[in-house]
This record gives structure tokens, C-alpha cells and sequence, in this order.
């Protein structure tokens, strides 16, 4: 079992967790909110966060990337006080509150039914690139 790190050691093997293939927790814990603000963006339940990602990239970012090429993460884990941070009105950061966001963006708290998950918003960079062909 995973305490939630508290050193800059604890965190750094947490962030070496192979997810899948081809992702690793630290892929998911960058958040621009958390930057800014000042919050350590850190799962307390490290375990049911690496499971939960560990579902999420080996059942829907493993095939996407292997269908499309290589994505990009654009926003993945947060912790409960980073969303509860961008839910507030008053910052405009378009979070949703931490209840509808259990078992979608924190990842280590179930939801009301109990069922654990996780989301990522992704950019998939081959339609960047066509858009960006398209243009000129």
C-alpha cells in the first residue's frame, strides 16, 4: 500500500508508476491550477489513483494512441482540493464540483455509486498537425 507522498522522493516514485505501455502517473498529476494556486496536485489514495489510471491508459489511451499516433495529456488527475480550487466560481477555471468529479478527474475517491474511474482530456497531435497543413 502507497502512503500519499509527502517528499520530494515519495512523489518522484509515484510518478514513476507505469500506467501502461507507454504512460507513467507524473503524465497525469501536471495541473495549471495547482501551479498557480500553489496546491500540491497529490492523490491521497495513491493506490485507487494508479489503479484507476491503469485502467484508463490501458483500455482507452493505449488504443487511441496506437490508432491515431502520439497524444498528448491536456489535463488528467486532480487532486480534491486542486478541482475544489477550479470548481469556485469566482476563478473561472470551468472545474466541475468535486462530487460530479469522484471517479472522473480525482481519480482517488470513488463516486456516490461506489465505482471507481478516471478521465483525461487528450490532444491527439496528428490532427493538430492537419490543421495546422489545412491552413496554409
Amino acid at each position: 500500500m502507497m502512503k500519499r507522498p509527502q517528499t520530494v522522493k515519495s512523489l518522484e516514485e509515484l510518478g514513476r508508476v507505469r500506467l501502461s505501455k507507454n504512460f507513467f502517473m507524473r503524465d497525469f498529476l501536471h495541473s495549471e491550477i495547482s501551479q498557480i494556486e500553489g496546491i500540491p496536485n497529490i492523490p491521497d489514495n495513491p493506490d485507487l489513483a494508479i489503479a484507476s489510471g491503469k485502467n484508463l491508459c490501458e483500455q482507452v489511451l493505449e488504443p487511441i494512441q496506437q490508432a491515431f499516433g502520439r497524444i498528448s495529456i491536456r489535463s488528467g488527475y486532480r487532486s480534491s482540493a486542486v478541482n475544489a480550487k477550479g470548481a469556485e466560481n469566482k476563478n473561472q477555471y470551468n472545474c466541475a464540483s468535486n462530487v460530479s468529479n469522484y471517479a472522473v478527474h480525482i481519480w482517488d475517491v470513488p463516486d456516490a455509486q461506489g465505482y471507481m474511474g478516471a478521465t483525461a482530456c487528450i490532444i491527439v497531435n496528428s490532427f493538430i498537425l492537419l490543421l495546422l497543413i489545412d491552413r496554409r
